[in-house]
């Protein structure tokens, strides 16, 4: 995903957007250059809906895309990379809801609520792309926080909850409230545990009221 790191500042409703980098957007490239990335992501995604994300390799991808392997590792670099760049468009699906679609997920709603429908969305969002995610995470386990996706939600998050409780160490908060998505624990709870996402939706709210 894109590395870039979002700004703080703000609201948490329309200025936001022009604020935060939209996740995965490409830098300019030739149509040439696009088109061959448009290959390589197709053939990947092809690959994760028959297969699964374990079954994905560069070599593979090169010969499902009829792309070079040395084009497919200069684009991408490794495996981790490429099943990230696969979350773009959902991710930046998530995104566009969160800070510009309607309430009360988007702006317009009261921070209680948009919090709550944010972090609902967010169960429903890790859920549908559990296995790629955790594909992803497994093979990078830091790459997560270094991208525009994390980035962008944290400050989502963080002014959230500045508004819910001025004064808090919100930055801090909104990590720690970040921190269950993980692939791995939601992998856990999801599959492991065998808990519904109504489950845990309603797990966050308990928690988050815990102290109230």
């Amino acid at each position: 995903m894109s590395t870039e790191n979002p700004q703080a500042g703000g609201s948490a409703t329309g200025p936001l957007l022009g604020l935060l980098p939209t996740v995965g957007a490409p830098a300019p490239e030739r149509a040439d250059a696009a088109r061959n990335r448009r290959k390589i992501l197709d053939a990947a995604a092809r690959i994760v809906a028959e297969k699964g994300p374990d079954a994905v390799t560069m070599n593979q991808v090169a010969h499902a895309s009829c792309i070079g392997v040395g084009t497919v590792y200069r684009r991408f670099g490794d495996v981790a990379q490429l099943l990230w760049a696969l979350l773009d468009d959902r991710e930046r699906q998530f995104q566009e809801a969160y800070m510009s679609g309607p309430p009360p997920l988007g702006p317009g709603a009261p921070a209680a609520e948009r919090l709550d429908a944010f972090l609902d969305a967010l169960v429903d969002r890790v859920g549908e792309q559990r296995e790629i995610l955790l594909a992803a995470h497994s093979a990078a386990p830091r790459a997560r926080y270094h991208g525009g996706a994390y980035g962008v939600m944290h400050t989502h998050v963080a002014l959230l909850i500045g508004q819910l409780r001025p004064g808090s160490d919100s930055t801090l908060l909104a990590h720690l409230l970040l921190a269950p998505f993980s692939p791995d624990v939601m992998h856990h709870l999801t599959v492991e545990q065998e808990l519904s996402a109504d489950r845990l939706k309603a797990g966050v709210r308990e928690l988050l009221r815990l102290r109230s």
